[in-house]
């Protein structure tokens, strides 16, 4: 199942995809209006996200297949914190290298029993699907980074959705040290649009992605990749994210990038942005300085 979030008049709701059908799960119950409260409804009632869902579609508001154009989605979940895992692909390590005055220590992060896991972002520098995702203004070489993002509630995995972890190639790579500078700023990142759930994905770790940036008429980037490249498990970068830390009840983990545009590529304000993965859906961005 799919669960989206929408904003009518103010008010959120909680839409659910299901056999290619949508329905308004708060039209069941208005104490359903956010993904997070199907989350506590399945702690309370030991029951899976997409079993509580289920059992409340015969209540549920049956919505037309433009209801998702018609009300866009918001941001699918606030969650109290974002992490990323960098590192994770060959490609990835090789572009960091490329940009850092300090090459090995990326080769190291790689090849190491230990992950790279860092802090990307809290709610207000998230954006959701069709807003602008932001380009420092003090950057000259900005990327953006399509993801795979893993949706926690007490830190087990509950479902997965679509980042965009934008990044200071320019900063980073003058010195390590700046990372925080390169990848936590305002409108740094993306998530959408919509929160798979685990149990509706048979393997994360095999899943198609792909991304293309346009620039007016012209598409300056379109690859794809598959997440069965990922050198680390989901579940082993989880683990480190988890362990030892005071994670909020609800957070999101971005697992890294193997989409990297070449280094003569910068994004500049208007550029689009669309990040396709399978099985979850099209996140979309226009890109603003900021």
């Amino acid at each position: 199942m799919r669960y989206y979030q929408l904003c009518e008049g103010g008010s959120p709701r909680l839409v659910v995809e299901t056999a290619g059908s949508l329905s308004d799960l708060t039209a069941a119950t208005s104490q359903l209006q956010t993904f997070e409260d199907l989350l506590r409804a399945s702690a309370i009632t030991n029951q899976s996200v997409d079993a509580v869902a289920d059992s409340l579609l015969g209540d549920a508001a049956d919505l037309s297949a433009e209801a998702l154009e018609e009300s866009p989605p918001t941001t699918p979940v606030s969650s109290g914190e974002i992490w990323a895992a960098g590192v994770t692909y060959r490609i990835s390590e090789e572009a960091r290298k490329a940009e850092s005055s300090m090459p090995d220590m990326y080769l190291d992060v790689y090849e190491n029993d230990r992950p790279e896991v860092f802090f990307k972002a809290t709610p207000d520098r998230t954006v959701g699907p069709n807003e602008g995702v932001g380009i420092r203004a003090d950057s000259e070489w900005d990327v953006p980074e399509p993801e795979l993002g893993v949706v926690l509630f007490e830190g087990d995995i509950v479902g997965y959705t679509i980042g965009n972890d934008m990044s200071s190639r320019s900063i980073e790579g003058q010195n390590p040290l700046y990372l925080p500078q390169a990848k936590v700023y305002d409108r740094c990142c993306s998530i959408g649009p919509c929160v798979r759930s685990a149990d509706s994905i048979d393997d994360p770790h095999d899943l198609e992605m792909w991304m293309t940036i346009s620039r007016g008429d012209d598409v300056l980037y379109d690859e794809s990749t598959n997440t069965d490249k990922m050198v680390r498990s989901v579940e082993e970068l989880v683990d480190c994210y988890v362990d030892h830390n005071a994670v909020p009840d609800v957070s999101v983990l971005l697992t890294g990038t193997s989409l990297v545009p070449d280094e003569e590529f910068t994004l500049r304000e208007g550029d689009e942005i669309e990040i396709g993965l399978e099985e979850i859906g099209t996140l979309s961005n226009t890109v603003v300085e900021v």
